[in-house]
């Protein structure tokens, strides 16, 4: 049998700050096909970056993954995503702040919401146990979902030293190849 699944690829839609910093992790997953950044669950149609940056339009940036669940589960996507990000500041991650860098799992099934729970629950344990905090990150319906532009996509693989990069999504990136060591692509 060759290494192509036949399963279909599935979807998920995960915001956490700048999608820059999910992207890049996201990129280097083992079952991961595509991460494509976007924004969603806003009331504007098509917005740009710079109407999004404003937090008027009320979109979150986002990835989209497209993975093959017979090779990557839901449930190990959304842990690495709960190591990626802090899933208990408001409307921020480090120093980007407004409602466009909220946490949120994005859903489009029943399954997916109550997976989306379960993991969410989960962290909250995990949390209360270390007194650090409450999971802020919001499990709601996807909607108005549209692709980020172009120069987005991409963005840390084209762009490693740029300033923001280098200092902020790398760090994040370490961390999920080190917690995640056996998820990592090969050559990755």
């Amino acid at each position: 049998m060759n290494s192509q699944s036949l399963t279909p690829p599935a979807t998920l839609v995960l915001g956490g700050g700048c999608f820059w910093c999910l992207e890049a992790v996201y990129e280097l997953v083992d079952g991961v096909s595509a991460v494509e950044n976007g924004y969603c669950n806003g009331h504007v149609q098509q917005p740009t970056y710079e109407q999004v940056c404003s937090g008027d339009t009320g979109h979150a940036e986002v990835v989209k993954l497209s993975y093959d669940p017979a090779r990557i589960t839901l449930r190990e996507l959304l842990e690495i995503f709960f190591v990626i990000h802090d899933p208990t500041t408001l409307n921020r991650q480090g120093n980007d702040v407004g409602s466009q860098y909220r946490s949120g799992i994005y859903v489009t099934s029943p399954e997916q919401a109550a997976a989306a729970a379960e993991v969410v629950a989960e962290a909250q344990t995990a949390l209360s146990a270390r007194g650090a905090g409450r999971v802020v990150t919001e499990i709601v319906p996807l909607a108005n979902y549209s692709r980020a532009e172009a120069y987005h996509q991409h963005y840390f693989a084209l762009h490693p030293g740029q300033g923001y990069c280098a200092y902020v999504v790398a760090p994040k990136v370490e961390k999920f190849r080190k917690t995640f060591a056996e998820r990592v692509k090969r050559g990755g």
